[in-house]
């Protein structure tokens, strides 16, 4: 009886000397994004803007953009770009990695937004947020319409 109970004891100081170890990864870059970033979204990875064909990452905070031959990476854009207003140029939100892989098809997709002026930044939002309430309604109601045409579109024909 005493070897069980000496292995026992053994065996409880083995597991209570053990720290716990656990890992939690949460993806909320609220304070990170841009005050020129469209209302409404908790995580951005990249912005596309379509009246300029760039992609901005917000975690690094860089502009990728087509120069000459191949796609590149930059901490500012080039002048070139320089007149384009970010506050009212309209923004896609892309949670993809290297968005610009699929260019031609956010191009396709999003292209006719190229001088929609109509979307909310963060910068106006902080000042009157109640305004924007309507608005955000109105946007999620667009977004779940949006997602239940692409499920209905590509679950056609599929048995699970």
């Amino acid at each position: 009886m005493k070897k069980y109970f000496y292995a026992a004891l053994v065996m409880g100081l083995f597991t209570a000397v053990t720290p716990a170890q656990a890992q939690l990864s949460v993806s909320v870059n609220i304070g990170a994004q841009p005050q020129w970033g469209p209302v409404g979204y908790d995580y951005v990875r990249y912005y596309y803007i379509p009246e300029i064909d760039v992609y901005y990452d917000v975690s690094s905070r860089k502009y990728t953009y087509y120069q000459g031959n191949r796609w590149v990476t930059r901490s500012s854009l080039p002048r070139v770009y320089g007149r384009v207003d970010l506050y009212r140029t309209y923004k896609v939100v892309i949670n993809d990695r290297n968005p610009w892989h699929h260019h031609g098809r956010y191009k396709k997709q999003y292209g006719h937004y190229a001088h929609n002026h109509s979307q909310h930044v963060l910068r106006d939002y902080h000042k009157d947020h109640r305004k924007y309430e309507k608005y955000e309604k109105k946007r999620d109601k667009h977004e779940r319409k949006a997602y239940e045409k692409h499920r209905k579109h590509y679950d056609r024909g599929r048995r699970d």
